[in-house]
This record gives structure tokens, sequence and C-alpha cells, in this order.
């Protein structure tokens, strides 16, 4: 009970003493010892790299989280050390209401069979987001995450250990100068010399740790390589994704009907084949077309083809069309066989052959 009064009784003398000598250097009344510059750079780079750190994560999680609400949402699970429940993404809900909504015009119907196509891939999409997600919560967050609450606290404890230290250094110094009788001379040269050692040593525990940022930047590097490749797998899977979608909506145009189009209604932008006036637009028999289609494929040349119907790109790889005019075609290697290559000046793009007729 006793040396635990004295230890308490000690404590309190040498925080007092660390609060003077903290207020007297605040105006200015008493000498601080500056750390050497190496020391100060040290510490300087530590504070960027929490700093910087922190706002990459958020700014990472604000990336692959938009939603706020979801954010509160995962951080109060994971306070309060629970699991987050499943739920679909953005993706995902658009797919199923694709699908849905597929079935309910009927998977027979083009539109319909679309509809479930579409929703499919966006199911695809949103199982490739999740997994991107996670990946990067792993292999990139949750590094950055361990060096805020881990490495970088114990550089803030033993940096307030220095602090602490300085003090008692600089209460120590004070405390020679003002002493006048021999035996107090001598008392405070004995406590100058423990605690410029003690400073000494935790000066250097602490150029130790923070040394350690060099390392810290390397491991972060090498999360950063992981998150890029991890983005790139998810982006080229995605687009893997769409490709393959586009290419079965690709066989839809010379088959959808405008069934559920009002009669009497007209669209510009519904790549529908409306047949125009016999004499103004006459279609070429297939055995007349066929033979010119054969020739061109079998060539690598182009032939002149009037345009029959308009048509509207469904996609940045297609040429919009206008009826009457004449286009340049020519047929490319691995193409579907229901699509030329069309040109118009600089404008070039896939085109529908069942829009076209060849010309001699």
């Amino acid at each position: 009970m006793e040396f635990n009064v004295r230890r308490l009784a000690a404590d309190a003398g040498t925080f007092l003493s660390r609060a003077v000598q903290f207020t007297e250097e605040k105006f200015g009344q008493a000498e601080k010892t500056e750390l050497d510059a190496h020391l100060e750079m040290l510490l300087s780079r530590a504070e960027s790299t929490k700093h910087w750190t922190e706002k990459i994560m958020k700014q990472t999680e604000v990336v692959l989280q938009p939603n706020p609400n979801v954010r509160v949402e995962e951080f109060l699970y994971e306070m309060l050390d629970k699991k987050v429940p499943t739920r679909a993404n953005n993706h995902e809900m658009l797919g199923q209401c694709m699908i849905d909504s597929g079935h309910e015009f009927g998977p027979g119907t083009a539109y319909g069979s679309a509809l479930i196509k579409c929703g499919e891939t966006e199911k695809l999409l949103g199982s490739a987001e999740k997994e991107f997600i996670h990946s990067s919560a792993i292999n990139f967050l949750t590094p950055f995450r361990n060096f805020i609450e881990g490495d970088f606290k114990t550089i803030l404890k033993e940096r307030k250990l220095l602090q602490n230290k300085r003090l008692d250094l600089d209460a120590a110094k004070n405390r020679m100068k003002k002493a006048r009788v021999a035996d107090a001379r001598s008392a405070a040269e004995t406590e100058l010399r423990i605690a410029q050692s003690e400073f000494d040593r935790q000066a250097e525990i602490t150029r130790l740790l923070l040394e350690g940022i060099s390392s810290t930047h390397a491991h972060h590097l090498r999360c950063l390589n992981d998150f890029v490749e991890a983005q790139a797998a998810y982006y080229a899977q995605c687009y893997q994704y769409t490709v393959n979608l586009q290419k079965q909506l690709g066989s839809f145009p010379s088959t959808f009907s405008n069934n559920n189009q009002p009669s009497g209604s007209s669209s510009a932008s519904v790549c529908v084949p409306t047949a125009p006036p016999a004499a103004s637009l006459p279609a070429p028999p297939p055995s007349q077309a066929s033979p010119a289609l054969n020739e061109l494929r079998s060539s690598s040349g182009t032939r002149k083809a009037r345009v029959l119907y308009d048509y509207d790109a469904a996609s940045s790889t297609e040429l919009s069309l206008l009826a009457d005019e004449v286009i340049t075609v020519s047929s490319v290697p691995g193409m579907d066989s229901d699509w030329l290559m069309g040109q118009r000046g600089n404008q070039k793009g896939k085109v529908p052959i069942t829009y076209l007729e060849l010309l001699n």
C-alpha cells in the first residue's frame, strides 16, 4: 500500500514537472530541445502516409460501394462484429427485373427472349462486381486499415513517449541551471544524465519505427498492384459478358416485329424493317442476291449497296442507315453471316444484310 502511494506521488510529480515545462515553453520562458532534422523528416513522412492512406481508403470504399447508407450499415455490422447480410446488388436486381419481364412478354417473342438474355448477363455482371469488391477488400483495403489501426498507433504511442522524455530532459536542464548548492547541483547533474539517456533511447526506438514506413510503402505498392490487377480482370470480364450479349442480340434485328407499337404511330428509333412501296425499292429475290453475296464474301473487295429501309445502330460497332442511300460494303472474315461491314465516308460499322440491295 505504501509503495503504491509513493509511486502515485512520483507519477504526479513527473506529470506536474512536464506540465510546467510545457507551459513555460509555450510562453517562451523555457528552452526546448529540438529533434534532429532526420527524425523530424521521418515524423512528417509518417503523418503524410497516415493522411493519404485514410483518404485512399475512404475513396476506394466510395468506389466499391457508392451508396452511403449501405456503407454506414456495413460499418455498424463490422463494429458489432456481425456478418453483413447477403443482398442483391443493382446489376442483379436489374437482371432479375429483365428476366421477369421477359417471361411476362413471352420467351418465344423476340423482345421477351432479348430481355431474358440481357437479364442473365446483368446477373453475371453483378456476380463479377461482388467478386471484385471482395477481392479488393481483402487484398487492398484490409492492409491499409491494418496500418492505420496497428503500425501507426504504435508509432503514435512511441512518439508520445518521446515527447514526454523530451519534456523530462528539458525540465532537468532547467533544474540544473537553477541549482546553486553543490549537493543540489550534483543531484541535478545525475538527474540530467538519466533524462538524457532515456531521451536518446526513446529517440532511437521512435526512429527505428519510423524508418519502417519505407517497408509500409513497399507493402502498399504490392497491394496497389493487386487492386489494379483485380480491376483489370473485373472490367475484362464485364467486357466479355457484354460482347457475348451483343453477339446474341445481333441476330434479332432481322426478326424483330413491331407488334407492341400502337397502330398509326411511327418511330424512327425502332430497328424494324418497314417495307417501303415495292415500286420505289424493289427487293431482289434470293436467287439474284445470293450469287452477288457469295462473290463478295469470296473476294476481299468492296461493293456498292443501296439501303432498302432505315436502320438505327444498336451499338457503337454498327452503322445507322437511311433508306435509298448508297454505301460501300465489304465482307470481314469471322463476322456473323447476317452482317456486312458498311462504310459511308469516314463512318464504318456493321450493317444487316436484310436491309441492303447489292448493286452491280
